[in-house]
């Protein structure tokens, strides 16, 4: 197995892990409105641009990953086996189809950043 190099890789893994939550009964619900708009593939590369900048140090995000994230807690609230659920998928899609420095570091960083979501979510309920 290789470790990811490309935005292209990060596409094919947010793609997988986007098939695993959408069939996930405990947290399908939050992407209801992307599925209902027909805005998957845009919130796909959105989040395969996030994911770039992260990996490869890029300046395609230029958004604010926290905003959406609260407010849609507001009307759906995250709790603890959401985001652990989140991450065994984010994982799963990594360590299925690649292996390396960046495969560990995008895995540590979701760690990391599901933490911190979890914890500003959390404080703001």
């Amino acid at each position: 197995m290789q470790d990811i190099k490309t935005r292209k890789d990060i596409h094919f893994i947010i793609t997988e892990l986007y098939k695993k939550l959408l069939s996930d009964d405990i947290v399908k619900h939050f992407f209801e409105d992307v599925i209902n708009e027909n805005h998957l593939e845009e919130h796909l590369n959105i989040v395969t641009d996030f994911w770039n900048g992260i990996l490869f140090s890029t300046t395609d995000y230029q958004r604010n990953a926290m905003q959406p994230h609260l407010i849609l807690n507001e009307r759906k609230p995250f709790k603890h086996e959401h985001f652990k659920r989140w991450l065994l998928h984010f994982t799963s899609s990594i360590d299925d189809n690649y292996k390396g420095e960046k495969s560990e570091m995008a895995k540590t960083r979701a760690l990391s950043i599901a933490t911190v979501m979890e914890i500003k979510m959390s404080s703001n309920s």
